[in-house]
């Protein structure tokens, strides 16, 4: 008991200066921003699901109790609480007599879908914090926005001149309406990443208590191909419902982007060059964004008609190694 408390009390004080490192305004802080979830996922990894809520509290608190209040709620909800969560998950488990550890863990593919979900659940709360309707979202969205672009101008007066930019209302118009699902993508990625690391991390110190699963191997619930239809079909609401549901529609596209290099790195097993063709896709991704799509249509393709079982069944079995010669 002392040692989960001495454990989450420290993860939490670790999250809190990751958080707390934004202020500075550097690049590398703002990379450490993002990783201010990694602490309390590895205390839950490692230890204990009790240890990661402690350091979700602690972290929350800190930050509170030094830069404000509502800094607590913040914090908690949109960065401790799920952290917490994924690591909770990771280590749920089932007997099982097929297992060959004796225990049916949470499966991996549900992982990736949850994290996709919370990232676009926060997305959603902030964006309801803004405004419960469209227009008042919006607005204030766009004054933020504003903000941000004259942080750093002598006065406040007359138009808004941004460098290089020719029409700068529109392209805060623009930044207005592609941000939401941006962040939806954003948090997503980063609780993706965070859990992937802490797993890697817990996993060298020799913490981890669940096998490591295969991530080429990963599937989706039966249900997660309707998820997407639904999310994509009510971002064409009208309104505030049409923005959220473009949030969600982000958030489990990149679930299934991830499912579509899963697929990826399944089906070039035993491929010449299968390396620098997955160093090249990374690459790609990396500089342009939009083949993002057509790895999560791969990912949809496989939940629909089972591309890996499909491709695996046509490959030829491995040859047995042929007997040694006899020397007479």
């Amino acid at each position: 008991m002392l040692q989960t408390i001495l454990i989450g009390l420290g993860a939490g004080a670790a999250a809190a200066l990751l958080f707390a490192t934004v202020v500075s305004g550097a690049l590398l802080a703002i990379l450490l921003f993002y990783m201010a979830p990694l602490p309390i996922v590895i205390a839950a990894l490692g230890w204990n699901h009790w240890a990661g809520l402690l350091a979700a509290l602690a972290a929350a608190a800190a930050l509170g109790a030094i830069f404000h209040p509502l800094l607590f709620v913040f914090f908690l909800a949109a960065v401790g609480l799920p952290a917490w969560w994924l690591g909770y998950l990771a280590l749920l488990a089932r007997p099982s007599a097929a297992a060959p550890d004796g225990l049916d863990w949470y499966p991996a593919g549900n992982l990736v879908l949850r994290a996709a979900l919370l990232g676009a659940v926060v997305v959603t709360a902030g964006i309801l914090y803004l405004g419960t309707d469209e227009s008042t979202f919006r607005a204030a969205l766009r004054s933020g926005i504003e903000r941000a672009f004259q942080v750093n101008r002598p006065s406040e007066g007359g138009q808004i001149s941004i460098p290089g930019v020719g029409d700068p209302q529109r392209l805060i118009e623009f930044l207005v309406m592609v941000l939401p699902p941006a962040a939806a993508v954003l948090a997503t990625l980063t609780n993706l990443l965070n859990l992937w690391s802490a797993g890697h991390i817990v996993r060298i110190s020799g913490r981890l208590r669940r096998p490591w699963p295969d991530l080429s191997a990963i599937r989706f619930p039966a249900y997660a191909p309707l998820l997407v239809a639904l999310a994509l079909l009510g971002s064409f609401l009208p309104g505030l419902a049409g923005t959220i549901a473009g949030v969600f529609a982000a958030a489990l596209l990149i679930a299934f982007a991830v499912m579509g290099l899963a697929v990826l790195h399944a089906i070039t097993r035993g491929m010449r060059g299968r390396l620098a063709m997955l160093l090249g896709t990374y690459v790609l991704l990396a500089i342009v964004q939009w083949p993002i799509l057509v790895i999560a249509l791969l990912g949809l393709a496989e939940t629909g008609i089972n591309l890996r079982g499909r491709i695996a069944a046509r490959q030829p079995p491995p040859s047995s190694p042929s007997p040694p010669s006899s020397p007479l």
